[in-house]
């Protein structure tokens, strides 16, 4: 532990205030503002051939243990007995922005990582998303740090966005959680968005967006064991059979559902899960941080057209499909 110490430590001073500013801004988020601060600090960091092992531990291994966590939040029971209903939505919007991410990539020229962190984070859940993604692509922090930066701009704007647009288009409280549970990126501006419309409405959808946002987390796995067992392939074909699955194979995520099962079958209360999601996100923000460090900021703003537009393209198709889904469903 000693050649980890002085970067984990590192990313520990940069990922308390970041969690602080998390907190009074959610809508932001404490992964934004631990990239925004190790960008901002990185120039000034002398010696950092020092700082370098602690945090490459905290953007690749802590990454993983936060994904890990992650499954103490999930109840299966809970998620899919109360998210079944959304699951035809949840599959359509998953397909939609994955593919909208693929044939922009192709007709972009867009790097192809990035467009799959940026679909799957559009798709599924925003950083959560991303954090289980990127190990298993190996993905570097510079496209990590474009992607959530892209995710983390259309959260807002859904945030801010979907609570009127939901009341215009004449939603019902049922329509406007299946809405903002399955067209918003991350868990924090779901939350956001459904607050405020329970503030206008007087109605109790947090509850009903939130599981559906909990079902579309699972997705998680399924893409994840394809993205690796496509990379194994794909590798396989450049360089010969010395690659095996085995060392790509992201065994992280079999112990994010083993935390979900024992959650389920144990039925874990609040008490012992809350403290785990929050050491979860906690450990989210650390890996942005360590993440931030080691992002090139000239090249980030260089490169960010086409991202933004994969992910505008992503948001929007989600969107449409999320909505068009609830009209043939009879749920509007």
């Amino acid at each position: 532990m000693k050649k980890y110490f002085a970067g984990i430590l590192l990313c520990l001073l940069i990922s308390i205030p970041a969690w602080l500013l998390g907190t009074m801004l959610p809508v932001v988020g404490g992964p934004v503002f631990a990239i925004l601060i190790g960008m901002a600090i990185a120039p000034f960091v002398k010696g950092k051939e020092t700082f370098r092992p602690g945090v490459t531990f905290a953007s690749k291994k802590i990454l993983q243990y936060a994904v890990i966590l992650l499954g103490f939040g999930m109840n299966l029971t809970t998620v899919l007995l109360k998210g079944k209903q959304a699951l035809p939505i949840i599959v359509s919007t998953i397909t939609t922005s994955l593919v909208i991410a693929y044939v922009l990539y192709r007709k972009l020229d867009i790097h192809g990582k990035s467009a799959i962190l940026i679909g799957v984070g559009s798709s599924i859940c925003g950083g959560s998303a991303i954090a289980a993604t990127a190990p298993v692509i190996d993905a570097d922090d510079n496209e990590i740090a474009q992607a959530i930066s892209v995710i983390f701009l259309f959260n807002i704007v859904a945030a801010l966005l979907f609570p009127t647009l939901g009341s215009l288009l004449g939603l019902s409280n049922e329509g406007f959680g299946l809405f903002a549970g399955t067209a918003i990126n991350d868990t924090s501006s779901v939350t956001a968005a459904a607050t405020a419309w329970d503030g206008i409405h007087g109605s109790n959808t947090l509850e009903a967006a939130a599981i559906v946002k909990l079902t579309r987390t699972l997705a998680i796995i399924p893409i994840t064991l394809f993205l690796a067992f496509y990379r194994t392939k794909s590798e396989q074909k450049t360089v010969g059979n010395s690659i095996r699955i085995t060392k790509i194979f992201p065994f992280f995520v079999l112990y994010f559902l083993l935390a979900s099962v024992l959650t389920t079958v144990f039925s874990l209360p609040h008490a012992v899960t809350g403290p785990l999601k929050d050491l979860s996100k906690f450990f989210i923000v650390i890996a942005m941080g360590a993440i931030g460090t080691n992002t090139n900021l000239v090249q980030l703003i260089r490169t960010g057209k086409k991202p933004i537009l994969l992910g505008f393209c992503c948001w929007i198709g989600i969107s449409v499909v999320s909505l068009a889904f609830q009209i043939v469903l009879g749920i509007w």
